[in-house]
C-alpha cells in the first residue's frame, strides 16, 4: 500500500473547491491518457460509481470507483475495486482558519497496484503524489465557468 497525502490552500470558497474536486469527469483532463465515465445517474453522492479508463496505445485498464462516504461539502471517500488498481481515496475540504474566505483541501490516498511488490510502495507513492497533486491543483485553478 502506498499511502500519501496532498494538501493545498485555495482562495476558493469551500463549496466551490468541493464542487470542482467532485466533478469526476473533469479529473480526466488532468490525468494523462485517462477518460472518466460516471455510471450512475446524478446527483453525485454515496453510491455514485465511475470508471477511470487509462489507455496508452493497445494497453489499458479500468479503475472502477464508488463513493462510499459523502458529507458534502466537506468529505468524501472513494473505494477502488479494479483488477489492477485497488485502495481508497478521501477528499476533505475545510474553511481556511486563517480567514479570507478560502479553503484548505486534503487528498489522502491508499494506492495499490495488484501484483506490485511492497518494495515498490515508495515509488508508487511518489508517482501518486505527483499525478494527483497536479490534478488537484489544476482543478482548483480552473476558471469558474468551466
Amino acid at each position: 500500500m502506498a499511502l500519501f497525502r496532498i494538501a493545498a490552500r485555495t482562495p476558493l470558497a469551500p463549496a466551490e473547491a468541493w464542487r470542482r474536486l467532485t466533478a469526476w469527469e473533469r479529473h480526466a483532463a488532468q490525468v494523462p491518457f485517462t477518460r472518466i465515465t460516471v455510471t450512475t445517474p446524478p446527483p453525485t453522492g454515496q453510491g455514485t460509481r465511475f470508471v477511470a479508463r487509462t489507455r496508452l496505445g493497445r494497453l489499458g485498464f479500468d479503475d472502477p470507483m464508488e463513493v462510499t462516504a459523502w458529507q458534502a461539502p466537506y468529505h468524501c471517500r472513494l473505494e477502488k475495486s479494479g483488477r489492477v488498481v485497488l485502495g481508497w481515496a478521501e477528499i476533505d475540504v475545510r474553511e481556511d482558519p486563517d480567514g479570507g474566505g478560502g479553503a484548505r483541501v486534503a487528498w489522502t490516498e491508499d494506492l495499490r497496484l495488484r501484483g506490485l511488490p511492497r518494495i515498490c510502495d515508495p515509488v508508487l507513492g511518489a508517482a501518486g503524489r505527483l499525478v494527483f497533486g497536479r490534478a488537484m491543483r489544476a482543478l482548483l485553478r480552473e476558471p469558474k465557468g468551466r
